[in-house]
């Protein structure tokens, strides 16, 4: 049954909260390995990090276009033809401060107070909390295996069916967190045909590209120029701290964007645009990191139903194993928090995810190194048992 997800009226411990309570943990001496947050254990890419160094020694670093630099925009645009065979003009490219910034954008832009925006159900919670505080209704859609644990147009028809409400916006992320989730070119497809269809606005957020082990990933700038694409240097690129992303836009939407761009942001940093473009030529750096998120994902999948766990959703992309723990609570709160405090493995709690139904589910980052999600697996078999 398709319903729309109200918050818990009890406070989830969320992503951030565990990561907190770990770094406390950790400077108090305990040996934590956190699971809980997905930081790449790996450091920028080396071009990155030198051409920043240049720019620093220059220290002509200020200002720029409010949608960034024309010369990471083109070399993104070459990103897209080299890795997708597209033609991106530049000019529908906008530089954010991380992807958090463009959902911002494009959220203002795009919607009015009051509409209705749907997302999956587990989703990054990001998106409820954004779409709640501008004032617009979040309509969570449950993805099951009956859906392929992504969003159909018959699980949003559904949806609105009984909530009543019309959908404006359509949110879907491949893969997906915590899901793991990638929605192929068909699926994309479907989505994009059916949000056309019915003059909903179909938003792709892309910021695990680069990083699926199984199935297709296909962006929906493929499929439709009307589509808005969300991406970030922060999971693929391992540039988390740099707070550096972007979005892909119909041409009517470049406008728009970048006047509220001007207003709420200036501009993105340009050290980090200035890093970022040099990271979009370090493919065989990047490809080694990946390979070693594979390593951890073979561990993940062999172990976990080892020592007790199912596995909810496909591990197919991003790096999240997504944790049915109902044969050993109903708490997965509680669970984490005492997983944390008794052993140092830090965990976040699927409540973070699924307000409904997230107290039954834990997720596990696999973004650390081999050597630390190895060690946390057996801490948590031993745990366990």
């Amino acid at each position: 049954m398709f319903s729309i997800s109200k918050r818990s009226e009890v406070e989830p411990f969320h992503a951030m909260d565990v990561l907190a309570e770990a770094t406390k943990r950790r400077a108090a001496g305990h040996p934590v390995i956190s699971m809980a947050v997905g930081q790449p254990s790996h450091p920028a890419p080396l071009a990155a990090l030198e051409a920043a160094r240049a720019a620093l020694a220059e220290g002509r670093i200020g200002y720029t276009d409010a949608l960034g630099t024309a010369r990471l925009k083109s070399a993104l645009a070459w990103h897209y033809k080299d890795r997708h065979g597209l033609e991106i003009d530049p000019r529908r490219i906008a530089i954010t401060t991380g992807s958090s910034a463009g959902f911002n954008l494009a959220f203002l832009s795009l919607f009015d107070a009051g509409d209705a925006v749907a997302i999956a159900r587990p989703g990054y919670p990001a998106y409820r909390n954004i779409l709640g505080a501008l004032g617009l209704k979040v309509l969570e859609v449950p993805v099951t295996a009956e859906t392929h644990f992504t969003l159909t147009p018959q699980s949003l028809e559904a949806a609105q069916m009984e909530s009543g409400m019309t959908l404006k916006g359509v949110l879907l992320a491949s893969p997906a967190n915590p899901t793991g989730t990638v929605t192929g070119r068909d699926g994309l497809k479907a989505l994009s045909d059916y949000c056309a269809a019915h003059s909903i606005a179909f938003i792709s957020d892309e910021i695990y590209h680069g990083l699926t082990f199984a199935g297709e990933e296909a962006s929906a700038l493929e499929l439709t120029d009307e589509a808005i694409v969300i991406n970030s240097f922060s999971k693929y690129y391992c540039m988390t701290g740099w707070r550096i992303g972007w979005m892909v836009l119909p041409e009517r939407l470049v406008r728009p964007i970048e006047r509220v761009a001007q207003s709420l942001y200036i501009s993105p940093p340009e050290l980090s645009q200035i890093a970022a473009t040099a990271a979009l030529s370090a493919g065989a750096e990047l490809d080694h990191y990946k390979a070693s998120y594979a390593g951890n994902r073979d561990l993940l999948m062999r172990r976990l139903p080892q020592i007790g766990f199912s596995i909810a959703s496909p591990m197919d992309g991003a790096f999240y194993a997504y944790l049915d723990v109902t044969r050993f609570t109903n708490d997965s709160m509680g669970f984490a928090k005492r997983m944390l405090a008794e052993i140092d493995v830090a965990a976040t709690p699927g409540l973070d995810f699924d307000p409904l139904e997230g107290n039954r589910s834990l997720r596990l980052s696999y973004a650390g190194s081999q050597a630390e999600i190895a060690e946390a697996v057996e801490r948590i078999a031993a745990w366990l048992k």
